[in-house]
């Protein structure tokens, strides 16, 4: 395997194409039943019928473990935002449809959202009174099973020259309600400082899914909450600056 092109560089991996391969290298460091778990989630979203990269094998590579994809070769959608700037409303109604896809599916096997959140909010630094007040909240938010991406930003989309969409960087996958994962992304877009995309994105996916602003937002500090468990300091403090449950009562 040749690993001479690299395509990105992240804290725990490293990604390289090989002709039509797309090879994910992790650190050595990285748990085994994580990349194990990263594989068999984009698996499982294959038989969804969702346009993603498929997953070729898992391998060691001097002594790492690596997933090997199809390379999908084209831009990102963050990519052509920025290079198209009075094409970003029109991306934007792209990025909302294809999230909305990905919601529509559904996928037995996968994690469930509301149990991984859980597991999460209790490994905050957070007090006991705010953890018992997230939990019971999660708790009493409805019980869905659609396919969750967990991260889905627009440099998760590749776009190629013929315009077909492909969503990649399945590792966070999971089952849950779809208003979740919109408020993930919500925050994803305030986490760059885009507020103003923020604000439209959420106002389109409201309008796409015929879902109340206010339910999105309910799910917004218990979505903080989970995601400050990881991440830099400056991304935690403005995650943990979310979890105040009164504001949303």
């Amino acid at each position: 395997m040749k690993l001479d092109r690299v395509i990105a560089v992240r804290n725990d991996k490293t990604i390289y194409r090989d002709g039509e391969k797309c090879v994910k290298v992790f650190n050595t460091d990285y748990s085994k039943a994580d990349v194990l778990n990263e594989a068999l989630n984009q698996a499982r979203i294959e038989e969804t019928g969702l346009n993603i990269p498929k997953i070729l094998e898992v391998t060691m590579i001097d002594g790492k473990w690596a997933i090997v994809s199809e390379f999908i070769k084209g831009k990102t959608l963050a990519q052509l935002i920025e290079e198209n700037e009075d094409k970003k409303d029109e991306y934007l109604e792209m990025f909302v449809d294809l999230q909305l896809e990905v919601n529509s599916k559904t996928c037995p096997l996968l994690n469930k959202l509301k149990d991984k959140m859980n597991r999460k909010i209790g490994q905050t630094e957070l007090d006991a009174t705010t953890r018992y007040d997230l939990h019971t909240r999660l708790e009493g938010m409805p019980k869905h099973n659609k396919v969750c991406h967990g991260d889905f930003n627009p440099s998760n989309i590749i776009v190629t020259e013929d315009g077909t969409p492909y969503i990649i960087d399945w590792s966070h996958a999971t089952q849950g309600n779809a208003s979740a994962d919109a408020a993930r992304t919500y925050l994803l877009f305030c986490l760059e400082g885009d507020n103003e995309t923020a604000k439209k994105y959420l106002d389109l996916f409201c309008k796409k899914s015929n879902t109340a602003k206010q339910y999105v937002q309910k799910w917004m500090p218990i979505v903080a909450a989970s995601q400050s468990v990881k991440g830099n300091e400056k991304e935690r403090e403005f995650l943990l600056s979310w979890v105040d449950v009164v504001d949303y009562e």
